[in-house]
Parts: C-alpha cells; structure tokens; sequence
C-alpha cells in the first residue's frame, strides 16, 4: 500500500491527513474514511485500522479535526461539536473530488466520540453508504452520568471559567481530557488514565487537555437520535464494559435504526484499539464491509 499526506479546506482552516491506496491496480476504489474521538489524533491507532482496511481492497483517508494534531485551527484544543461535524462533511466532499477512488461508494468509520459524530454526518449527507460506530458516543446524559458528581463539578467550574475567557479574549482554560477518579477530566472512570495513555505512545501530537467550555455541550448532544434516520448499513460496535460511552444508551438507539448490526465485545473503552480486543473487532468490520461494500 501507499499512504500520502494530504490536506483539504474546512472552513477557514485545513484539514491535515493520510491518504492509503491499495499497490495493485483496478478499478476505482470504494473509501473508508477514519476519524478518532474526544481530543484523538490520527496517530492513536486509526492508522492500524486503515492499513486493515486496505489490505482488504479499500481505500482510506484519516484525518485530524481542525484544532487538534497536524491540522489548523486556532486556539488549539478548541472541540466544537458543529466545526468537528463540517469536518467530516469536508473530508467527504474532498473524498468525492479524488481520481481513482469511487466517490459513490463512501464507508464511514468513527471511534467514540467519532462514533457519534458520523451517525449525524451520514443522516445528512443521505449518500454515504456504510458505517461503522466503534464504542459510540451516541447519548450525552449517559456519558456525563457515568463521569461521577464530582468531576463533572469541577469540570463544569472549568467550563464557566473558559467561557467567560472566550467572551473577553483571554487564553482559553484548560480541563483534562482524562484523568484518575473524581479529577477534572472529562473521562475520570478508573481505566480511562491509563486507557487513553496507552493509546499515545506513538502520538507526539496528542496533548491531553481540551478548552473547557466543550463541557457544557456534552450531556445535550445525542447523536444517537439520528441512527433511525439512516437508510445505509452501519455496525454499532460496543465495548461490554465501556465506563465513557455506555453500552445500554447505544444499543438502544441501535436497535432504533432499519439496518443496524449490533456486536457487543467484552473489553472496555480503550481496550478496543489493541491486542486480542483489535484484532477480533478489525475483523468483522473487514467482514462488514465486504458484505455492503464489496471491493470489485
């Protein structure tokens, strides 16, 4: 395979990302595009998923949402629920524009947070033709329910603090995107330090901490909601012990939708990126995808 970087314009900035095409020649290729979750970059282990993927035939783009990792944006760390979804949509039409891949045929592949923010995407786009939610976050009650009283105090405090720094142009206030028990974190649950931190070894970009203000948007998006909109294929794929994106609040909206499949693995959140857990998961999307999106 080859991998390329590449950029595309989303708003006023740009989108940084890689570009995978299979080595042997044919007819034009049906495209995954990967994006990661809360605060992710490329480099946390989207890249092990593409090369899957292409193995099997597809091409693949993965890409960085502005503010965050080798892509524009200022201030850096900003997450903004309508920027990271005009992302997607960007990436999409940049997909579409490109020479020896099959604009027709587009999968969609997010990763928590990503999980959820591709369920909107290919509700509006109305062409997209798989998806796969990998441990979604699809129901933010659920989410900020299982973070604790505690932290979602302390972050919350954070939260007021960085909006008001918005408001008057001051340097953004900082929360930690995980953290130990009762911290203020955005994901304080017991396996969610060490989690995301195994998840960063090969991820000099990623920084842990998000501008704040994001906090007060988590517990009203449920992008969930919109899975019984969808007339594509997608594939909820849910970790058992999830303690950041509950299993329960996803299959519910999974079973919502006309074409869902739903696989429950037995690992938690961060499990899902490596050893066994990978291997098995990475497996049935390839299978996934063969079935609603054959390669010629």
């Amino acid at each position: 395979m080859t991998r390329v970087d590449v950029s595309f314009e989303s708003g006023a900035d740009r989108c940084a990302g890689w570009l995978y095409t299979p080595a042997t020649e044919g007819a034009p290729r049906p495209t995954v595009i990967l994006g990661h979750g809360l605060g992710g970059v490329k480099e946390m282990r989207l890249d092990a998923y593409a090369e899957r993927f292409v193995q099997a035939g597809y091409a693949c783009l993965v890409f960085d949402y502005r503010h965050f990792g080798a892509s524009g944006g200022l201030p850096r760390q900003l997450l903004d629920i309508k920027k990271e979804l005009a992302d997607w949509a960007a990436a999409v039409a940049y997909v579409r524009r490109l020479e020896g891949v099959d604009g027709d045929r587009i999968a969609l592949f997010g990763s928590s947070f990503g999980g959820g923010l591709v369920i909107d995407v290919a509700a509006a786009d109305g062409r997209i033709s798989a998806v796969i939610s990998q441990c979604p976050f699809t129901d933010g009650f659920a989410s900020a329910r299982a973070s604790g009283t505690i932290s979602t105090v302390k972050v919350t405090a954070l939260a007021t603090r960085d909006v008001v720094a918005a408001a008057l142009g001051r340097t953004p206030v900082m929360a930690a995107l995980s953290g130990p028990p009762r911290s203020a974190s955005l994901m304080s649950a017991h396996d969610c330090e060490p989690g995301y931190r195994a998840l960063t070894d090969t991820a000099p970009a990623f920084r842990n901490e998000v501008c704040a203000r994001f906090a007060l948007a988590i517990a009203t998006y449920f992008p969930g909601r919109r899975a019984a909109r969808l007339d594509c294929p997608i594939l909820f794929a849910l970790c058992r012990d999830d303690t950041v994106a509950p299993a329960a609040a996803s299959r519910r909206h999974g079973e919502r939708a006309a074409c869902a499949e739903i696989v429950e693995y037995p690992c938690g959140h961060f499990d899902i990126y490596l050893g066994d857990a990978f291997e098995h998961a990475v497996g049935d999307y390839v299978d996934f995808l063969h079935r609603h999106l054959p390669v010629a």
